[in-house]
């Protein structure tokens, strides 16, 4: 009895440690459109960022624009890594939002509001990568159906 009440259980596991993946995966994909936008924006030297006289960050916002294109760009390839539950991916995942994160940080005064977004929802990321344990991810779609 008790081995189909921990068979039960871990299934659970497993079926959220997956989940989380894929809730990374997404808003990893989600990150880099965002940050990719930014980066054009900043390119583009658009009027909505606010200048900030005596930043210990000052930053060409060209320069800084090419930053966040790039690390958008690299973004939206490791989700598409995630979604189908390779390791590689979680661990690049993990760092390419840490790095959206300290981003977001140096480039606070001159996009308070979306820095402070991008940098919530980036942690979320690193929460979602992290939880998941190496031997929990996404054993349920690599069983056979019968074996579930």
């Amino acid at each position: 009895m008790t081995a189909t009440h921990t068979r039960q259980a871990d299934t659970t596991k497993q079926e959220i440690a997956g989940g989380l993946t894929v809730v990374g995966g997404v808003l990893l994909m989600i990150v880099g459109v965002l940050d990719i936008c930014r980066g054009i924006m900043a390119i583009a030297e658009d009027d909505i960022f606010v200048t900030t006289p005596n930043y210990v960050f000052e930053f060409d916002l060209t320069g800084w624009g090419w930053v966040h294109v790039a690390l958008g760009a690299i973004a939206m390839l490791v989700s598409l890594g995630l979604v189908r539950a390779a390791t590689w991916a979680r661990i690049t995942g993990i760092a390419i939002a840490a790095l959206v994160i300290i981003a977001n940080f140096l480039s606070l005064p001159y996009y308070p509001i979306w820095s402070v977004v991008m940098i919530a929802m980036s942690t979320f990321i690193v929460w979602a990568l992290c939880v998941v344990r190496r031997d929990e991810s996404f054993d349920t779609h690599r069983r056979a159906p019968h074996d579930r």
